[in-house]
């Protein structure tokens, strides 16, 4: 099983249910950049998989998927620790799929408090505006 968690938590239903599966498409954490615009041509919801915590270039994927203009579901896919959802949400995701045994370990109050992504920033921080 997986757990899926956007800025309201743990969600009990899959926001993305009703997309037809040829309209949806996977990604390693290792796609080429290059080939980015014409997979993505009418799909839906694109899962950008993070074998480990450690690698990021899930985030410059999606980052470089909302720069060329994309509008459908992302959704980061694997091994994201819940100190790295602001920076999701700022790369361009909409939600995160964690497995059973990752979100035991980091239950739900731990991503609710990072729930505020857009105050948890660098710049934010050293003005004093949030805490």
């Amino acid at each position: 099983m997986t757990v899926l968690i956007n800025d309201t938590g743990f969600l009990t239903e899959d926001p993305t249910r009703w997309i037809d599966p040829e309209a949806r498409i996977d990604l390693a954490s290792d796609t080429d950049p290059a080939h980015l615009r014409s997979m993505l041509i009418g799909k839906e919801l694109v899962r950008i998989a993070f074998p480990s915590f450690a690698d990021g270039r899930g985030f410059t994927l999606a980052r470089l998927i909302r720069q060329q203009g994309y509008k459908g579901w992302l959704r980061a896919q694997g091994h994201v620790i819940a100190d790295q959802y602001a920076m999701v949400r700022r790369s361009g995701f909409d939600d995160v799929e964690i497995d059973d045994t990752l979100a035991q370990r980091q239950p739900e109050d731990q991503w609710l408090a990072r729930a505020d992504w857009q105050a948890h920033d660098y710049q934010t921080r050293l003005r004093g505006i949030a805490a």
